[in-house]
């Protein structure tokens, strides 16, 4: 069934944002950096992680709770490796800490052929597709994993949640293979507690063994939910655990205390832990069947799988892909009615006009 869809201006959204931002004591450049992460997840049509998510997360876990410094330098550790980099974030804005790790990942594989950012100290940088999403437009393999922002997923046959969604983000330039880069991203959970928000605020149910209450039952209500579960039983919780594992290597500490500011031993760290790496795809190139090349070879496997019968099948990112192409042809992010009254309440508080009569709508 058709929905009702509002176009937002880019430029609407991003001053929108950028104001909220600036009003919490944000640096006009980490304020741009994070308005055009959330213009990226609006344009690609992700609902978990926009405008909406990334500010209420700095409500609950941020600026507002000390767990995001405005103005925050990030500080590159020495280390003795020329591919890999060591930082300290400080506390920063996480989609500021993310664009800038990314980037100095592009620029070492640019030159050792692939390249390497450790971060610690971070505050939460969203939805890891964005980023490498904009790595492989680039002509990158890019990859990033983070601890999520609290432990609320529990271990395969355990009670308690002791692991954070956790997700994992893999980007292929493979736009000249299939029309757009592959993005293969998911959190570890069933379902994000993003989508947990999303169908909060949208009135739906959750799917059936994506979340618990409280007392450990299974629910459907979204209300009622009090830890998510991981997909695929012991293979989620095995990538799951990767990321913490990827965080204790990089100076992560305990999960359960993850930005929870105030409980446990007060020497122990409650900041998230970020991995980034881009690879440059001909540092990968050996030799290809009947003398393709590279890019005819990555073309040919595409085409195998979905051949055989599976021409119908979708590729990761696929549905991201025609979100952005809906973005571009309404030329506008594509908002529902539950979405602009937060955004009501976004323009208040960055004390900016906001018209909601003036945009157009379109039903999708």
């Amino acid at each position: 069934m058709a929905e009702l869809n509002y176009i937002m201006p880019v430029e609407v959204h991003n001053n929108l944002v950028k104001a909220a931002y600036m009003k919490r004591g944000f640096s006009e450049v980490e304020s741009e950096q994070g308005a055009r992460f959330c213009e990226s997840a609006a344009w690609h049509g992700i609902k978990t992680h926009n405008a909406i998510k990334a500010l209420h997360l700095d409500d609950h876990f941020g600026s507002k709770a000390g767990g995001c410094v405005p103005n925050a330098e990030i500080v590159k550790l020495d280390t003795p490796y020329e591919a890999v980099q060591k930082w300290d974030a400080n506390k920063k804005l996480g989609q500021a800490t993310a664009f800038d790790a990314m980037d100095e990942c592009m620029r070492l594989a640019d030159k050792y052929g692939v390249g390497v950012v450790s971060v610690d100290n971070a505050f939460h940088y969203l939805w890891g597709g964005g980023y490498v999403i904009d790595a492989a437009n680039k002509g990158y393999l890019a990859y990033t994993c983070c601890t999520a922002a609290l432990a609320e997923v529990v271990p395969f046959m355990g009670k308690h949640p002791t692991l954070g969604t956790n997700p994992h983000s893999w980007g292929f330039p493979t736009q000249d293979a299939c029309g757009f880069p592959i993005c293969i991203d998911w959190a570890t959970s069933t379902v994000a507690m993003g989508r947990v928000q999303q169908f909060l605020r949208e009135g739906k149910e959750l799917p059936p063994g994506a979340a618990v209450d409280k007392d450990g039952r299974e629910t459907t209500n979204p209300a009622d939910v009090s830890a998510l579960v991981p997909f695929g039983a012991h293979k989620g919780y095995g990538l799951a655990l990767l990321n913490e594992l990827f965080g204790a290597y990089g100076g992560g500490s305990l999960p359960t205390l993850r930005n929870r500011w105030g409980e446990g031993d007060a020497e122990e760290k409650r900041t998230a832990n970020f991995y980034f790496q881009c690879i440059k795809p001909e540092a990968l190139a050996v030799d290809f069947a009947k003398g393709r090349s590279q890019a005819d070879n990555v073309r040919a496997v595409i085409e195998d799988i979905l051949g055989h019968g599976n021409e119908g099948c979708l590729l990761p990112g696929q549905i991201e892909a025609r979100n952005a192409a809906l973005s571009k042809k309404h030329d506008g992010l594509l908002l529902t009615q539950a979405e602009i009254e937060e955004f009501k309440a976004i323009a208040a508080e960055g004390g900016v006009a906001f018209d909601e009569a003036a945009l157009k709508s379109v039903e999708l």
